[in-house]
């Protein structure tokens, strides 16, 4: 039976049972809960209806009929998976019926953390422990059901870690261990970046630490301190998002440059795999393999033909979509016929030391019945394949080295290799930026600092023969090439926004600190009261925003800029002051 009855596009938060009175309180339960989870959800087979969802907490979070389908058809694997016992998997879908209004503000989490890491504004996270064993007192002679954590948040790993501690309990004890446990969740901390947190739950404190804006590489791992106080001892996570790379990209290892590419620049590609633990595992190590750049492509780490955009996806009547798609039921493969790139992965085997590797084939290759492992593809990749790291990472697995370690191998080749294409693009960026002596205070208007220069293709293509890719990678290849297409994608698009961005606010916070250097007094000598009111006008709004968008701006130039604003205010004549500041 479903816990949730109306369907609005908003949502009130109660305690499990409680009733939505539509009025939102001054101190609003489930606040904390919420900065971590939307929801929890419940989804068990019913002979009559199939998949169903049959609890959620709170019980008065509202989802839209769509987004309770999906997250139906999407906890449980399809028949062609054959799951049995125990697995995790994870999802993402389109939230749908507008925004909702959130019960905590996500602009400080947002600020600090970095650009993949920030909460999704548009989609939600399902994370999925579903269990199926023989049961004689079912009907069907199985017990089938499946415990869900949807947030916003694309913290894989801690949930992953989450879901192993109570789904098991949940299942033998089913609604008070949950109710229980969605309580405790409600005391964590709210997560914080760049800081170690302890979440107690079940009897076990998690010990986390989500990764900050201006980290370093080595310091995402919780600090091992203070444990002596906590009883009993934390269970430590070194990453809250991060996946076993190495183990996810083993049947791949020798095209991960080429499937990088393809993130890169925002190629259309499926992945078949045998499970949905699999494929989803498969899509989340691609769209993090452009660490530190964030994917702005869609992505769905598990797919069926139930999912809403099941018809969007699979149309030929248009180019498909820049989405990387996971699905296990091989009837995609004849939907999807016409996707440029579909990357087919088996059940993991070995073959001699190194796992056996998929080949490149040709799209016309592909068959529609017992398609074999591959990635099928007509793209030729534009650098040359880093030999020398195939064969350390084969080294690795002779001598045994620990799965972490060769995480820890590809991980730093993967970032280093992106590192090295997006600095170019960094030094040209920041040419673009008006020089600081050119931010003057009155030059312009009070308004409007010196404009960002625009970005010109051509010019930064030729900047590359001297400040290119290959003064920090000693790949050889066609940067050229690789970065007329890049320009082309998604994700030029959004990592120009972003710094462009950050940008007209460093400009927006550098403006305001030279006005609130200048001498206002001298400027007031010869300007009349309506210059002067206009100026009270302006520098109000540009401090509400610098504010209200968290500007880089030093706490002293904001209080200075207030000072100024009520000195000049109480230069005016009594009538003007009494319009500029009601009582």
């Amino acid at each position: 039976m479903d816990a949730l009855s109306g369907a609005g596009p908003r949502r009130a938060r109660g305690r499990p049972g409680a009733r939505s009175s539509g009025v939102r309180a001054p101190a609003a339960p489930w606040a904390r809960f919420s900065a971590w989870l939307e929801c929890v959800c419940v989804v068990t087979f019913d002979l009559e209806l199939g998949q169903a969802l049959e609890l959620v907490y709170p019980s008065d979070f509202r989802l839209t009929d769509k987004e309770k389908s999906s997250i139906c058809y999407l906890s449980f694997p399809d028949s062609h998976s054959g799951c049995l016992g125990d697995t995790q998997f994870s999802f993402r879908i389109r939230q749908c019926g507008g925004q909702r209004s959130p019960w905590h503000d996500d602009r400080h989490y947002d600020t600090g953390a970095p650009v993949s890491l920030q909460r999704e504004p548009a989609h939600y996270f399902g994370y999925v422990y579903f269990r199926q064993v023989k049961d004689s007192s079912v009907k069907r002679g199985y017990f089938q059901k499946s415990l869900v954590l949807v947030s916003r948040l694309p913290f894989v790993r801690l949930f992953q870690a989450l879901l192993s501690l109570i789904a098991p309990e949940y299942f033998d004890k089913l609604a008070p261990c949950l109710e229980a446990v969605c309580n405790e969740i409600d005391q964590w901390p709210a997560p914080m970046p760049g800081q170690t947190l302890n979440l107690p739950v079940m009897g076990v404190i998690l010990q986390v630490r989500i990764p900050s804006r201006v980290d370093k590489p080595e310091s995402s791992a919780p600090k091992q301190c203070g444990h002596e106080n906590l009883l009993p001892a934390p269970v430590v996570l070194s990453s809250v998002h991060e996946l076993d790379l190495f183990r996810c990209f083993q049947p791949v290892l020798a095209h991960v440059q080429t499937l990088w590419e393809l993130m890169l620049l925002g190629e259309p590609l499926v992945v078949l795999a045998p499970s949905p633990a699999m494929s989803s595992e498969m899509v989340l190590a691609l769209t993090r393999c452009l660490h530190p750049l964030k994917f702005c492509c869609d992505y769905r780490p598990y797919f069926t033909i139930h999912d809403s955009e099941f018809r969007e996806f699979t149309t030929r009547t248009q180019a498909p979509p820049n989405v990387v798609l996971g699905v296990t039921n091989p009837f995609f493969i004849k939907m999807l016929q016409h996707w440029p790139h579909i990357l087919r992965v088996g059940e993991p085997r070995m073959s001699g030391d190194l796992p056996k590797q998929v080949k490149l084939k040709k799209p016309s290759r592909l068959k529609t019945l017992d398609t074999k492992p591959g990635l099928y593809t007509a793209y030729t990749a534009h650098l040359h394949r880093d030999k020398a790291l195939l064969k350390r990472l084969l080294k690795g697995l002779q001598k045994k080295r620990p799965s972490d370690m060769q995480t820890a191998l590809l991980r730093r080749h993967l970032l280093e290799l992106t590192q090295s294409f997006i600095i170019p693009l960094e030094h040209y960026m920041t040419s673009l930026m008006p020089l600081q002596k050119s931010i003057m205070p009155w030059k312009v208007g009070v308004e409007t600092p010196p404009q960002i220069r625009p970005f010109r293709q051509d010019d930064f293509l030729c900047s590359l023969e001297h400040a290119g890719p290959q003064l920090t990678c000693i790949l050889k290849g066609d940067w050229l090439g690789l970065y007329r297409r890049f320009f082309k994608s998604p994700h030029f698009d959004g990592w120009y926004r972003q710094r462009h961005k950050e940008m007209v606010q460093k400009l927006e916070a550098l403006h305001l600190e030279a006005i609130c250097e200048a001498n206002i007094e001298a400027w007031m000598k010869d300007k009349s009261e309506v210059e002067i009111v206009d100026l009270v006008l302006k520098l109000r709004e540009k401090l509400v925003w610098a504010q209200g968008h968290q500007l880089p701006v030093k706490e002293a130039t904001l209080q200075r800029a207030q000072l100024y604003i009520e000195t000049i205010i109480g230069s005016l004549p009594k009538d003007l002051q009494a319009v500029l500041c009601p009582p």
